[in-house]
């Protein structure tokens, strides 16, 4: 599956959990971004200049610390947030 596609998907997943997803530039420092709660709300932070497969990674990372049981999600979604997961 393409790197866009997955992307799109892992998106879709964040609505669903009422997680939002923005990207923003960030320092070099930071990294690629991450999972943070902000005024009692998750969010993932990724940054905008990512490519697309660096973006999947920090998606899925940061969502596989969800229950994901319940959502309808394609299968090779769910591998990718099994291999993301810590």
């Amino acid at each position: 599956m393409k790197s866009e596609v997955m992307l799109e998907l892992l998106e879709a997943a964040a609505t669903q959990l009422a997680v939002k997803v923005s990207y923003e530039p960030l320092a070099a420092a930071v990294g690629m971004g991450g999972l943070c709660r902000v005024k009692g709300q998750y969010r993932v932070i990724i940054d905008k200049r990512a490519t697309a497969s660096e973006r999947v990674a920090t998606l899925a990372t940061a969502l596989s610390t969800f229950d994901v049981g319940s959502l309808e999600l394609p299968d090779q979604v769910r591998q990718v947030l099994k291999f993301h997961s810590c």
